[in-house]
């Protein structure tokens, strides 16, 4: 999922190396480590013996290196990048293995497996798995979520209902985990901005056309690139004084991902909406926000169009003269405007 959960722990002096080697531990040197998982996840526990842990629940979450997984793997020499390279290609199938588990599907030994986790820049095993299960929510497909959906109660109606309760959790999720104060800082840059792209494609161009909506009711100079082409020319004159809002979900589409480093390039703050800190929209935007896209087949955007209507209304309310002023003029084209039918 998008939104995530983030626990700070302060390792115990006791922590054995045996322990690390089984993945229920950081590391044994002292210092905090953060975990990542997904806010699925009710409750997260650890088998260190602690009775309990204090959880900071957060909407963004920055990975210590802005580094994809690919590039990660070619700090490896070439005969351990041969031996971690099953795990890029089916993160899913290593998520929930344990330390020694991993090393014997690679015909390789704990040890061995944590000093390659350590070289690719994790802090412990534990923090690569929780690196692993975001990565492969990065890399879901449709496919994969049809196929492992269970077969239990599998009625129709039932799941109409799974859809309906997946929807409820991610906007629980974001509930929990947007950051107020944030958003509002974002609508200070909207109003800031000269100019205001939205880029999105594919499924995405939805989000895209009901935010550029929504901004342009409120009187905003917003433009939209939904296509490679266009993505193309609109960034291409951007500079300091633009704002770029960038949408894109999994693994990301390239000519949105493309389209704002190029953005970024140009000077223009570019703000990303997706579900995953190992997204190439969380990595190379200047800030981004989280929210599930997680559905029981193919990709829900509940959550994300709620995250859109957070934002348009704190944009209406953060001048909320201007914004009246705009509404009365619309008030009149809704009452008595010739696109509304009348019998």
């Amino acid at each position: 999922m998008h939104s995530r959960v983030i626990a700070q722990i302060a390792p115990s002096p006791a922590t054995s190396e045996s322990a690390v080697l089984e993945g229920l531990s950081f590391e044994a040197q002292g210092s905090q480590c953060y975990i990542c998982c997904e806010q699925g996840y009710d409750s997260l526990r650890l088998a260190q013996g602690e009775a309990s842990m204090k959880t900071k629940r957060t909407q963004s979450i920055q990975p210590r290196e802005t580094m994809s997984f690919g590039e990660r793997i070619g700090l490896l020499s070439v005969k351990r990048q041969e031996l971690i390279r099953p795990i890029q290609e089916h993160p899913r199938d290593y998520v929930l293995l344990s330390i020694r588990d991993v090393a014997a599907r690679l015909q390789s030994d704990p040890a061995t497996i944590l000093r390659i986790v350590r070289s690719m820049g994790f802090h412990s095993y534990r923090e690569f798995k929780a690196y692993l299960h975001e990565l492969s929510i990065a890399n879901a497909t449709s496919l994969e979520g049809m196929k492992t959906d269970s077969p239990i109660d599998s009625g129709l109606e039932s799941r109409g209902r799974q859809v309906l309760e997946r929807d409820i959790h991610n906007l629980h999720a974001l509930r929990h985990t947007l950051d107020m104060a944030r958003m509002v800082a974002l609508a200070r840059r909207i109003y800031e901005a000269r100019r205001i792209i939205i880029l999105g494609g594919d499924l995405a161009v939805s989000l895209v056309e009901f935010l550029d909506y929504k901004l342009t009711l409120l009187g905003l100079p917003v433009f939209t690139a939904m296509t490679p082409g266009k993505t193309l020319h609109a960034v291409r004159g951007l500079t300091r004084k633009d704002l770029v809002l960038a949408l894109s979900f999994r693994r990301g589409l390239r000519q949105t991902v493309e389209g704002m480093q190029e953005a970024k390039a140009h000077g223009a703050y570019c703000v990303g909406i997706t579900d995953t800190f190992v997204s190439p929209i969380a990595r190379f935007a200047d800030e981004c926000f989280l929210t599930s896209v997680e559905a029981p087949f193919s990709n829900s955007y509940a959550a994300p169009i709620s995250l859109i209507n957070v934002l348009f209304t704190i944009c209406a309310h953060y001048r909320r003269s201007r914004t009246l002023a705009l509404l009365e003029q619309v008030d009149q084209e809704q009452r008595h405007g010739f696109r509304w039918y009348e019998g």
